[in-house]
This record gives C-alpha cells, structure tokens and sequence, in this order.
C-alpha cells in the first residue's frame, strides 16, 4: 500500500518522529501543515523511546493495482472496503477486526523504526449479574483471544512489541458515555460499588501466568 494512505496515524506522528509533515497533497490536512513553522517543527521532533498505540479496530482498504498487481502511485484514489451485513461489532458498535492489531505495530515499526507498546485494547460489552451472581462475559473473552493470537503472531515475526495494556481494569467512567459502557475485566455495580471479577479476568489471569501458552489452546 502506498504509505500516506494505511493509516492516519502519520499525520501526528511524521513530524514528531520525521521532523516533517506528509507529503500527501491530496490529503484536506496538507494545506493547515504548511503554516507550521520550522522552529515549531524542532520542537515538536523530540527523540522518543517507543510508540504508545491504542488498538480497537481497523478498516480494510480497496488499493487499485496495475496489470501487474502492483498499487497505483499515492495520487490513486483509495476506497475503504463495505462491511457485510451483520459483520460482528462490540456493544458500542465498534467494529471487530482482530488483524490491526498485527499490521497497526507492522506498519508503525516499518515507517518510524520504534517499539511499541499496546497502550489500549478492550471491548465494550453489555455486562450485567447474572442469576448466579456473577458476570459472564463471553464475547469479551473471544474479543481478546483473537486480538491476542494477533499480537502474539506479530511478535513472533519480529515487531518489537515491548508492552501490552487492557482497557480496562475495572468499568469506569468513558469520555464517550459516562458510565453506561462497561469496558472492564472487573465489574462495578455502582448502586454499591461493588467489584465482581467477570470471567473474563479469570481467562486473562491465565495468560498472563501461562505467558499466553493458554492462547493456542
């Protein structure tokens, strides 16, 4: 793929790691990037020890070839890919793509050359107490699992993964929705503030003492 056109990410992070903007000239951010000023661009283009990437979900792209299979110049139009009907979506109806969560760090390490750490990466869910007083969470353990076997095959291939963070630890309050999205291994009954581990801590607890062995059972 043409680089300007993989991911967005470039745009903030070209001049911090590059010292320049893209040259993408079809981009509507090109002409606001000409008014930045070198001073301003020394000082946003400060070494940095990694790239911190929150990774939720991505878009498949329809890249225009020649005849021989290679893609058109950058100047190509670019179209994302339509999602099927029913395609899977977490409770906040985000969509599930477990592959950017392999060519996200691919893509970054090969253009930057930094490590990176997974900042963020979880799902929404529709949690709630079941009968049995606890909270089962399926979804959010299949979410996870494929993210991970990701992560886990990037890693084995070389990119310098040097860190992984779930979002998050207990529900909490989202920038988004306030309280109503629950994206925690631990739920909050915020009538009393209770802390009931959902299923999903316990299947994650396991590959973390397995060191994520338990992924490929």
């Amino acid at each position: 793929l043409p680089d300007n056109y993989i991911f967005f990410h470039q745009w903030f992070l070209d001049p911090v790691c590059l010292g320049h903007y893209p040259e993408d000239t079809l981009h509507p951010w090109y002409e606001y990037s000409a008014d930045i000023s070198e001073e301003d661009l020394k000082l946003i283009h400060q070494p940095i020890d990694f790239i911190g990437l929150n990774v939720y979900n991505g878009s498949e792209m329809i890249v225009p070839e020649d005849t021989n299979g290679e893609p058109l110049s950058p100047d190509t139009k670019i179209d994302f890919m339509p999602k099927y009907m029913g395609y899977p979506r977490t409770a906040l109806k985000w969509p599930v793509t477990p592959g950017v969560m392999y060519w996200g760090p691919l893509v970054l390490n090969s253009r930057y050359g930094l490590p990176i750490i997974i900042s963020e990466n979880g799902q929404s869910c529709n949690d709630r107490i079941f009968l049995d007083g606890k909270v089962h969470d399926p979804d959010r353990i299949d979410f996870l699992h494929r993210y991970l076997l990701e992560l886990k095959t990037a890693v084995e291939d070389g990119i310098p993964i040097k860190g992984y963070l779930h979002w998050s630890f207990t529900d909490n309050m989202e920038w988004h929705s306030g309280y109503d999205d629950r994206f925690g291994l631990v739920f909050i009954d915020y009538r009393n503030l209770a802390r009931i581990p959902k299923d999903s801590a316990y299947w994650y607890s396991e590959v973390i003492r397995s060191n994520g062995e338990s992924l490929n059972l």
